[in-house]
């Protein structure tokens, strides 16, 4: 695969699916099967969420004995936690100024 193909966090957690799929893994370690089956979806369908997910580096995979159990790697997450902060601050200005002209009309 292309390095411009590699899927960064945000693409890997605009679906919905992969997002469940993480919060699975931040519980514990899984296999593919246990992961699958809290799905309405094909095993091959989980294969490629997890896919994307390692691309992001999001969970990791590895092998025992027959199966491969996967596990969350919540480290990329923090992206998206500064880049979300940086907007936190003009909803909490926006609060504000609202706080302050609902004060004054009483």
């Amino acid at each position: 695969m292309a390095a411009a193909e590699k899927h960064d966090v945000f693409q890997a957690i605009a679906d919905p699916t992969r997002r469940q799929v993480l919060k699975l893994l931040s519980e514990k370690e899984r296999p593919i099967s246990e992961i699958a089956a809290h799905f309405p979806v094909s095993r091959t369908a989980i294969a490629k969420h997890l896919r994307i997910l390692s691309e992001a580096e999001l969970v990791s995979g590895r092998k025992a004995g027959r199966e491969k159990l996967y596990r969350l790697h919540p480290e990329p997450l923090r992206e998206l936690q500064d880049w979300l902060s940086y907007y936190e601050r003009f909803w909490s200005n926006k609060l504000s100024i609202l706080k302050h002209i609902v004060e004054n009309e009483e």
